[in-house]
């Protein structure tokens, strides 16, 4: 695929459209805990992904535009990790599905990582500590989601940019679970 235009079946086009939905939910829960928190550092962490995330968004949405292609496609979130080369595209988010991982992801979107609408709901309803914990454990799960998304597309791409991005996504979502677990340490949970 070196130089080519990746097609809408493509893993590079499939990857572009599950990450942004991936990185959509992320930046959704560091909206929330940000607006909410009184502890400044997991307001700059929020603040922190929610800038970086909303910054490879957008340029994962010019890629499929640069390509030719639509933002959305027919086939369903993550088939390009199932399919190898020659990947499929994602569609419209599933009520139920198996995950990357093969787990049961119920309401979510099938995709590694994604919180249910229940946990983002609770994240919602949570004040203080307990608010803060739940947003650390979330992130950090969704985190790993991420890697594996991230690792996967590596090792199906030849385009560069891609490739690039990907390891980027990789380095800091590695850096930001170490982060993550250190302050869940920090900040044991109140009885």
């Amino acid at each position: 695929m070196g130089n080519s235009t990746p097609g809408d079946n493509s893993v590079e086009a499939g990857f572009a459209r599950d990450m942004q939905t991936h990185h959509q939910q992320a930046v959704e829960m560091s909206f929330i805990i940000r607006d909410k928190t009184s502890d400044q550092a997991i307001r700059t962490l929020a603040y922190d992904i929610i800038t970086s995330q909303q910054q490879q968004m957008g340029q994962m949405y010019g890629w499929l535009q640069v390509w030719g292609l639509p933002q959305t496609g027919s086939r369903p979130p993550m088939a390009w990790m199932a399919g190898g080369h020659g990947g499929m595209r994602m569609g419209s988010a599933s009520k139920t599905g198996t995950g990357a991982s093969g787990s049961s992801t119920g309401s979510a979107a099938a995709m590694p990582g994604m919180a249910t609408p229940a946990q983002l709901q609770q994240l919602r309803d949570l004040k203080g500590r307990a608010a803060d914990r739940l947003f650390l454990q979330l992130m950090t799960k969704h985190h790993q989601g991420g890697l594996e998304m991230a690792r996967a597309v590596q090792g199906r791409t030849t385009v560069r940019a891609v490739t690039v991005l990907a390891r980027a996504i990789e380095t800091a979502q590695t850096a930001e679970i170490a982060q993550m677990q250190q302050m869940l340490a920090e900040r044991p949970a109140t009885t």
